[in-house]
């Protein structure tokens, strides 16, 4: 090899891979993860998470011509947001602090979901279903039988048990802890109209969230892949006790399943409803049309009509996809949300569950469904890999940094090969 021609190799291979390195510490902090794999919140919340307008009482939106007012509906509070921007459409009292009843699962699922593999197995004790209070909603978990987390979050979101609830805190360090890491996680999204009392949502002093907030955790929550597939499950089937066997459970969202008098929205794609004395009937619902995926959150409303709060979402969800690609926003909701890898599925030391067999055949279907589900939302989200109306995405930077890596490599190559 000639040493008079080798200073230029290195320079030329050294600004190659130099190129590489300088596209790859470009990427997006979308890149930590592929899209939708769960929460990953960055740097402090801002002060202000929202304009001034929303802490203005009343309706809150901006006319445009030929785009119809908001509906005219009795919840307390509401607000209607486009999912994948974060532009907020309208909302009425969108800082009311109120009670949340089980939408605050959302939440506790934010917080909570992506620190345990699927696949973990979890033996309940008697321990984990102490402090249940008296009325809450059960999904049937019973004592020294073994679950699969996904079992237990099956249980949270279709049929909002506090006993799925209680038993995945108790993995997660007990109940304090869990409604600790609740707290902190608010607060770096931005939330700060939510005080934490009961992981659960249940009537408890001084728990109160908004319909701000409550969209936060949602719009959070959706960018996780498993939430979004418990999210939009209908149907399941969970372990019965004493062996291997299991029983069915729908999704009590009626907007989602169509019962009880309700019409199933079309393109639904959850997210949580809730109801307690003191709430009332609350619900944050999330669908997908064109393109557009909108959440719509509704808090309490006071007109006394059956399914009420259903109905007054599906209103509210008709005009924001009338009135999306020509209206202005009212304020945006803070971008602090990324993807990040979630855990690999590690059973712990009791081994597979027992009843996994026979549950794995009869949710396979409701799976599916959830899926497809889910894979709507992914193509919808923000920062998707095919890049994003403020620049790339994270695929086109990846590929601009191993076509640098290649190009180096293939340039030494070349060069050996005419020295030999």
């Amino acid at each position: 090899m000639s040493s008079a021609n080798w200073p230029s190799v290195k320079a030329g291979t050294a600004a190659a891979v130099c190129a590489a390195t300088v596209a790859v510490s470009a990427l997006p902090a979308a890149a930590a993860g592929s899209p939708g794999d769960g929460p990953h919140v960055t740097g402090d919340a801002p002060s202000t998470t929202s304009a001034a307008r929303l802490d203005h009482p009343g309706v809150q939106v901006r006319t445009a011509p030929d785009v119809d007012e908001p509906p005219d509906v009795s919840a307390l509070s509401w607000m209607v947001t486009d999912a994948d921007d974060g532009r907020v459409l309208a909302a009425k009292d969108a800082h009311r602090e109120l009670p949340p009843a089980s939408t605050l699962k959302t939440l506790f699922a934010v917080t909570v979901l992506p620190k345990f593999g699927q696949e973990t197995v979890h033996t309940v004790s008697e321990d984990d279903l102490s402090g249940i209070s008296p009325g809450s909603s059960l999904v049937g978990i019973k004592e020294d039988l073994r679950y699969t987390v996904a079992d237990l979050w099956r249980g949270v979101f279709l049929s909002s048990g506090s006993d799925a609830v209680r038993t995945l805190a108790a993995m997660n360090g007990g109940w304090e802890v869990t409604l600790e890491d609740m707290r902190a996680m608010a607060d770096r999204l931005g939330a700060r109209d939510t005080d934490v009392e009961s992981a659960d949502g249940y009537d408890t002093p001084g728990q109160h969230s908004s319909a701000y907030d409550l969209t936060l955790f949602a719009k959070t929550g959706l960018t996780n892949r498993d939430f979004a597939r418990f999210a939009s499950t209908e149907e399941a089937q969970f372990p019965e006790a004493g062996g291997p066997d299991s029983f069915g459970i729908q999704n009590t969202n009626r907007l989602l399943v169509g019962s009880h008098g309700v019409e199933p929205y079309p393109g639904l794609i959850g997210v949580k409803n809730g109801y307690t004395s003191q709430a009332g009937n609350t619900l944050i619902a999330a669908a997908h049309h064109d393109g557009r995926t909108l959440l719509v959150t509704v808090m309490n409303p006071q007109s006394g009509k059956n399914n009420a709060v259903y109905e007054e979402a599906r209103s509210l969800l008709d005009w924001g996809f009338e009135a999306a690609p020509d209206i202005e926003p009212v304020a945006m909701l803070p971008d602090r949300v990324g993807p990040q890898p979630s855990p690999s599925p590690e059973p712990d030391a009791d081994g597979p569950a027992s009843h996994e067999p026979a549950a794995d055949r009869a949710d396979r279907a409701a799976h599916r469904r959830a899926t497809d589900r889910a894979a709507v939302l992914r193509a919808a989200s923000v920062g998707r890999d095919a890049g994003t109306p403020d620049g790339p995405g994270p695929g086109v930077w990846w590929l601009t940094a191993a076509g640098a890596v290649l190009v180096s490599g293939f340039t030494v190559v070349v060069w050996r090969r005419r020295q030999d």
